[in-house]
């Protein structure tokens, strides 16, 4: 998916990897957990085990692996959740999982450039499906899931920090273009209405200025209304000619 564009949809970005890193793993789902943005928390699952993935991201508004990853920018390494450090550090969620089939759960947070977009949450049986290095098949096998899950989520990442600069910079564009047209919008209001009265372009500037203050309106909507004929009233300075006033003589001394 092209990352870099206007129609980029990050929700459907991270369906598709989470569905990636589901049948790598051959897990029973996998969902992502992550902030558009707005701030707004959002889900993506994949299409494998979808309603279980949803149901058990949601559930971790008590306590999961997904706010501890968001919390601390670490993975939490694969949990047996039959285990009673499971059952004390989640048990909301872990209560929920069990009942749901999921043996083994673990997170890896979407990081780039030191920035944590989201979190990878798998959730397996009761094992995983990674070949096992011989002679230690639970901490290899767990490794391993690891690490696939760990280079899916960083690919994740990139693609969201890379629209999102994107998008900052389109955004960016588009402020500097409306600032130079509304600037140029300005400038040309100034000379029309310079021209009109016969002064200078400050007496001319300074009475747009006062009309836009005095009914409460942009200077750029008030030199609009100007180039469009829509302003009547708008009057020069009294004297204003542009040109500092001289100051008064004092009078003559008596001879």
């Amino acid at each position: 998916m092209d990352t870099v564009s206007d129609d980029f949809d990050a929700e459907r970005h991270l369906c598709r990897v989470s569905q990636s890193c589901a049948e790598l793993l051959d897990t029973l789902a996998v969902g992502v957990m992550y902030t558009d943005t707005g701030g707004s928390v959002r889900l993506a699952t994949s299409s494998r085990g979808t309603d279980l993935a949803r149901e058990l991201l949601e559930n971790q508004h008590r306590g999961g692996p997904c706010p501890d990853t968001y919390g601390t920018g670490q993975a939490v390494p694969p949990v047996r959740l039959a285990s009673a450090d499971a059952l004390a550090r989640w048990p909301d969620f872990t209560g929920r999982a069990r009942t749901q089939g999921v043996g083994i759960t673990f997170t890896v947070p979407l990081r780039a450039r030191e920035r944590v977009f989201g979190v990878l949450n798998v959730f397996s049986a009761d094992h995983l499906n990674v070949r096992p290095a011989v002679g230690c098949p639970h901490e290899s096998e767990d490794a391993d899931a690891l690490e696939v899950a760990r280079a899916v989520a960083d690919a994740a990442a990139v693609g969201l920090h890379n629209h999102r600069a994107y998008s900052g910079y389109r955004e960016l564009s588009r402020q500097l273009q409306s600032a130079l047209t509304s600037r140029i919008r300005i400038e040309q209001a100034k000379g029309m209405l310079a021209e009109r009265w016969g002064t200078g372009l400050d007496a001319a500037f300074e009475a747009l200025r006062r009309y836009s203050r005095g009914r409460r309106l942009a200077m750029d909507t008030v030199a609009r209304m100007v180039l469009e004929g829509e302003v009547e009233d708008l009057t020069p300075l009294s004297g204003g000619t542009g040109r500092p006033e001289q100051p008064d003589q004092p009078p003559s001394e008596a001879l």
